[in-house]
């Protein structure tokens, strides 16, 4: 049988992850965060057109890695959050 607060807990991660301002936030910071990344560690060689495969994947992925990364940071926040609202 599982545990109450552990399904509460579930269930409140994916409310959170159901939050316009989760992803916003996650969008915001996380993806031009990842840009920027992108943006120095593989910019020289986009400039230079010493492009080949491997970079246009770590060009993706970078940005993906600061939002998934600031996704779950701002959905923990909302959680705790919650959590906390809710034992006032």
């Amino acid at each position: 049988m599982q545990n109450p607060a552990a399904t509460n807990r579930r269930e409140l991660w994916l409310e959170a992850l159901g939050q316009t301002s989760v992803w916003l936030r996650a969008l915001k910071l996380g993806f031009t965060t990842g840009l920027l990344q992108a943006a120095v560690n593989q910019g020289d060689r986009w400039l230079a057109q010493a492009v080949d495969h491997t970079v246009v994947i770590k060009t993706i992925v970078s940005p993906l890695i600061g939002f998934t990364r600031v996704l779950f940071s701002a959905a923990a926040t909302w959680v705790e959050r919650t959590l906390e609202q809710s034992k006032s």
